[in-house]
């Protein structure tokens, strides 16, 4: 047999006990792969820095908020029946949602530091969750990154997803719009970790037992998140995504099984409560005027001018930067680059198309409360519910596109300089809004401190009814507005501060 035919052993390295084939010998370079050299994984982490930055100081200056709108019913009430009294509210009165309720009375527990320190515990909660979900993602497609790479892309999309917005207020530092809108994706998000950590069949039987109870949650948090996670589950199962390895495909079916039971069933203790029904009677939502050819033509009017909105606003390119570095500098363990990605172009026009399905439907089904209104500034939290998709999916079309561009581009730097400013660039507009926010918000918290401390007196010397002036910020409802029309939540703040009524401040002599 020749030295030439496959199999046959080549000579030893001196030293070296264990006889090796020629095949052995041509492919252990190929098998180990190219390490990721230290200075990629350097200027990759240096990168997060930047939206990192901008998150801490978002948090730092929670510090600053102070309770408003629905904020002023919540307080009093868990203060004096707890928790369990909130529940009891939502679900007989207000609108159905338990789980909100419980979250809604974990933070107004704390009264008015629960406020200041929302902020905070969201933004590290969505940044975990995201790094988390991005190593698994990678680890199961078994590809290879730059140590920092995972953070960068995780701190990037959490910083698009909670601070650029029309009002970020509304989306991260408002707990009541934030627990209804903004936290929900992050908690669905997080119930999908199990899925991608499963490698055993107690692992797998976990992730099926967290896909139900997380169902079930957020069928009774918000009717839009669960619209949205709904419509995902039921693409992954026309998809036929295959589940974590040796597992085929009956795995990830009955995961997506799981999950829509527990959300069917969370959704239909929300829908059959004594508070939904109230809700719909309230702002005449019901079944008819949802679905009235009107109706749905008015929502797909606002849709189309939230997606104008959502389209143009320039920094969720960053979430494209980050992607394109995935598929730059991504590889497989054996240091191969990953497959055409033209094979995963399908899946992602799926996923575009069940992002458009989603966005529209929560539209219908919010448009009867809102009118016009939906597609407004002030109405953006509504947005929330599926923009942390369209973030993942920036993300994930800059991989594919990183990954094009590996194929045909023999030196890469230049494209991966160009990602690494943008990713820069994009934190710009944020940083300057979020001062200008910051100092808002400064401005109202000593305000409202002077007068919380003139309420608390008014009411220790025996006052029934005090005056209250107005302190609106980022369109927040506040006790007489409309030109003192409206009390809302007038009536709450006389029950935060053990009165009969306040009287509008503006307008004392």
């Amino acid at each position: 047999m020749s030295d030439s035919t496959p199999g046959t052993a080549v000579p030893d390295r001196p030293g070296d006990g264990r006889g090796r084939t020629a095949h052995d010998e041509r492919t252990a370079g190929r098998r180990n792969g190219p390490r990721p050299r230290p200075r990629t994984s350097l200027w990759v982490t240096a990168l997060s820095l930047p939206p990192l930055a901008l998150l801490a100081a978002a948090a730092w200056y929670g510090r600053s908020v102070r309770p408003g709108a629905d904020d002023w019913c919540f307080l009093p009430l868990v203060r004096d029946e707890g928790i369990a009294g909130l529940v009891g509210t939502f679900y007989l009165d207000d609108n159905g949602r338990i789980t909100n309720a419980l979250l809604v009375g974990a933070y107004a527990t704390f009264q008015v530091p629960g406020h200041q320190w929302f902020g905070l515990v969201t933004g590290v909660l969505t940044l975990v969750v995201l790094r988390a979900a991005t190593v698994l993602a990678l680890r199961r497609a078994r590809l290879a990154v730059p140590r920092g790479l995972p953070l960068l892309v995780a701190a990037m999309a959490t910083a698009l997803f909670l601070l650029v917005t029309p009002n970020t207020y509304k989306t991260f530092y408002w707990p009541a719009a934030s627990v209804s809108h903004t936290m929900p994706p992050v908690l669905a998000c997080a119930a999908l970790l199990p899925f991608l950590a499963a490698r055993s069949r107690r692992g797998r039987g976990a992730a099926l037992a967290a896909a139900l109870l997380a169902g079930a949650a957020i069928g009774t948090l918000s009717e839009e998140s669960a619209i949205v996670v709904g419509v995902l589950l039921v693409t992954a199962l026309l998809l036929g995504t295959r589940g974590a390895a040796g597992a085929g495909r009956s795995f990830p079916r009955l995961w997506c099984a799981a999950g829509l039971a527990g959300l069917a069933a969370g959704a239909l203790v929300l829908i059959t409560s004594p508070g939904s029904r109230h809700r719909r009677e309230r702002f005449g939502a019901d079944t008819t005027s949802v679905l009235a050819p009107e109706s749905l033509v008015a929502s797909l009017r606002g849709f189309a001018e939230i997606a104008a909105t959502v389209a143009t606003t320039w920094q969720y390119i960053g979430a494209v930067a980050a992607g394109a570095l995935v598929g730059l500098l991504c590889r497989r363990p054996d240091g191969s680059p990953p497959g055409p990605p033209a094979r995963r172009a399908l899946p992602a026009c799926a996923w575009a198309g069940a992002l458009l399905v989603s966005g529209y439907l929560c539209t219908v089904v919010t448009y009867p409360v809102f009118q016009d209104r939906v597609s407004a500034p002030s109405a953006n939290r509504l947005w929330n519910d599926y923009l942390l998709v369209y973030v993942a999916l920036l993300v994930g079309a800059g991989a594919l596109l990183g990954e094009a561009a590996r194929r045909r581009v023999r030196r890469t730097g230049l494209l991966e300089a160009a990602c690494a400013v943008l990713c820069v660039l994009v934190c710009f507009g944020p940083a300057v809004a979020l001062t200008g926010l910051d100092a808002d918000m400064r401005a109202r918290a000593e305000k409202w401190d002077a007068q919380d401390r003139r309420l608390r007196e008014g009411a220790a010397a025996g006052s029934r009814v005090l005056p209250y002036e107005r302190l609106v910020i980022s369109r927040m409802l506040e006790p007489f507005s409309r030109h003192g029309r409206s009390y809302w939540p007038g009536g709450c703040v006389a029950d935060y501060y053990r009165i009969d009524r306040v009287s509008d401040g503006t307008r004392s002599p």
